[in-house]
């Protein structure tokens, strides 16, 4: 059975990594693609690496006809997905990749973000899309929120070991390095090459980042209490990829263990061999997630390195993920795409 798949949003970065993902996908097919400020354009035009592909013509989300789509990707912009997806119609299955639907509490999206949420009913019903912990969950969604990228890296790196309980919880220090594709495509001075290359520099430090609510949210649900970690993204000179190191205080044999248990079945997520730690240049492109543990000079400290390509397992590749279990399709469908090297 092939199911008939929208894109909104397809103009941007995660738009376009989902029609090249969807382009080989064996049960998904592209009927429409949204592209507000490009409506009217090929898709060919706005990205020529797809220009191989026979796709619709981008349109404006309202002139879109979802009769007969099975499930539409929102890719829109924060606080914009919202207002979009509240006036979708109510038998379309969604998959979201804006923050819009990440955190449950309202008072907590309005912390982050500035303003309260508009549509709050549908708030309380979308599932958290980080797939490998809420995968039940996901397969009986209407509405995914897929994570934050920098969130999902985190995550994977320490959510186990929460779970398992061989940290610290009072000690956890994460350090994120960010490809600047994550940022997104829209004209920004920052990042103009003259501007960003052959250097980087943190961002949102000291606990202004708004993936901490999520941080804050999962990891206090896990933990069963508040817990706060610190955390400091840095943007760096290269277009796809994030690498994040933690540092926690515990056992480092114990915290690899713990990680190799809770991903031995993971076809995504690999736990590399006890003093291994992996690298962007290893992901890129891909659906994968490699962990590296090593132990630290001073007893009782352990590095624990996380890599993933935040376009793809970051966002779009999660986003289809979660829609093939949405979809009742095998969730490695269109996924096993080897990475790109060099």
């Amino acid at each position: 059975m092939t199911h008939k798949i929208a894109i909104l949003g397809a103009s941007g970065y995660t738009g376009a990594e989902l029609v090249r993902l969807i382009a080989t996908h064996p049960a998904m097919e592209i009927v429409a693609l949204s592209g507000d400020r490009k409506a009217g354009m090929a898709m060919a035009d706005v990205f020529p690496h797809l220009r191989h592909l026979k796709l619709p013509v981008l349109e404006k989300i309202e002139d879109m006809d979802f009769s007969g789509v099975d499930l539409a990707f929102c890719a829109l912009p924060h606080a914009t997905s919202q207002a979009v997806i509240k006036d979708l119609p109510s038998d379309l299955k969604v998959v979201d990749l804006s923050a819009d639907f990440r955190l449950r509490d309202p008072a907590e999206y309005e912390k982050w973000y500035g303003k309260p949420h508009a549509a709050t009913e549908l708030q309380k019903t979308a599932v958290y899309g980080l797939t490998e912990f809420y995968r039940d969950e996901i397969r009986a969604a209407r509405l995914c929120a897929g994570t934050g990228c920098n969130a999902a890296t985190g995550q994977y790196a320490i959510r186990p070991l929460i779970e398992a309980g061989v940290i610290d919880l009072d000690e956890i220090i994460l350090d994120l390095k960010a490809g600047v594709s994550g940022a997104g495509r829209s004209l920004k001075e920052n990042l103009l090459h003259a501007e960003l290359s052959g250097g980087t520099h943190p961002y949102s430090a000291g606990g202004a980042h708004r993936h901490l609510g999520e941080f804050d949210q999962e990891f206090s649900k896990v933990a069963g209490r508040p817990l706060r970690i610190q955390f400091t993204p840095h943007l760096m000179p290269f277009n796809r990829g994030i690498l994040a190191t933690v540092y926690v205080k515990g056992d480092a044999q114990a915290v690899h263990a713990a990680l190799v248990a809770r991903y031995a079945d993971e076809v995504f997520i690999e736990v590399l061999p006890f003093g291994a730690l992996p690298s962007t240049r290893s992901i890129a492109g891909s659906n994968f997630v490699h962990i590296g543990v090593m132990a630290d000079r001073l007893p009782g400290r352990v590095l624990v390195v996380a890599t993933l390509d935040n376009l793809a397992k970051g966002s779009s590749g999660q986003a289809i993920q979660n829609a093939n279990l949405m979809l009742g399709i095998e969730e490695t469908a269109g996924l096993m795409l080897a990475p790109v090297f060099p």
